[in-house]
């Protein structure tokens, strides 16, 4: 296996620009071997992307700054991106949300509380999935 190969697999793209959040996902992940990707915008998406796929995706679905539909679409376009599973986390009382997401390809939704307090958890039984 090369090197790019094996950082992949333990790379986890963060679409989250929340600082709150993504420390806690920083706290959760970076002492199991992760290695993050924070992501701020649409274009952190396709420059993150172009080099090679990360094993998940996090995505924050009320997050106003990325447009978190509009991030999905563009990783859901991406050959590449397509099989990589994506954890998704919004308020719980937005079905709406839940529902489009789920439509456009999440993995799996939680919500922010959930995700809040299992994040790690969360991360490694979507990775299993992958495998």
């Amino acid at each position: 296996m090369n090197q790019t190969n094996q950082i992949d697999q333990k790379t986890i793209l963060v679409a989250v620009t929340d600082i709150f959040f993504y420390t806690k996902v920083r706290d959760a992940l970076l002492p199991k071997g992760f290695r993050l990707e924070r992501v701020r915008s649409q274009r952190d998406i396709a420059e993150k992307t172009a080099t090679g796929a990360p094993a998940a995706v996090i995505l924050n679905m009320n997050d106003d700054i990325l447009n978190a539909f509009q991030a999905l679409e563009s990783l859901r376009a991406d050959g590449r991106m397509k099989t990589i599973p994506i954890l998704a986390f919004a308020n719980h009382e937005e079905v709406d949300t839940w529902n489009r997401a789920k439509s456009m390809g999440v993995t799996k939704i939680v919500s922010r509380n959930e995700f809040s307090t299992r994040t790690r958890d969360l991360v490694e039984e979507l990775i299993q999935l992958k495998v």
